[in-house]
């Protein structure tokens, strides 16, 4: 498989997890090198009655910021897609069912591995958001 097959298969999963309720958050981390981006964390939020994600940007430039900035849903592979593979090697995705990785080599190569779920309840934002 590509690596777009791959990456979209990943964010399939993301989209999925939002609609049954189970999405928790999700992480691109394992930067290349020094890069000024650090990690890149996802969570969920509500703005006029809209379920929306938050893009928060961990940033070192002599001195460490977040940069943090709202989105609609239906952009979230294609705001992070750019960050893959670089600077970032991998993206997780933790749900209630399980911790899905999007991993990807040194060769450029991704792929996605299946954990047991390390968060047992849901992002508090999606129940709530759900359960209107």
């Amino acid at each position: 498989m590509t690596n777009e097959i791959i990456f979209s298969h990943f964010f399939s999963q993301v989209k999925e997890s939002i609609t049954n309720g189970t999405f928790a958050k999700l992480t691109l981390a394992k930067t290349i090198g020094k890069p000024e981006l650090q990690n890149i964390y996802v969570k969920l939020t509500e703005e006029n009655n809209q379920l929306k994600y938050t893009l928060t940007k961990k940033v070192y430039d002599g001195e460490k910021k977040e940069i943090t900035t709202i989105h609609p849903l239906d952009s979230l592979e294609s705001e992070l897609t750019p960050y893959l593979p670089y600077p970032f090697l991998s993206a997780l995705l933790f749900t209630t069912e399980a911790d899905i990785t999007l991993k990807i080599n040194k060769k450029k190569v991704a792929s996605i591995i299946e954990q047991p779920p390390t968060f047992k309840n849901a992002d508090s934002v999606l129940i709530a958001f759900l359960n209107k």
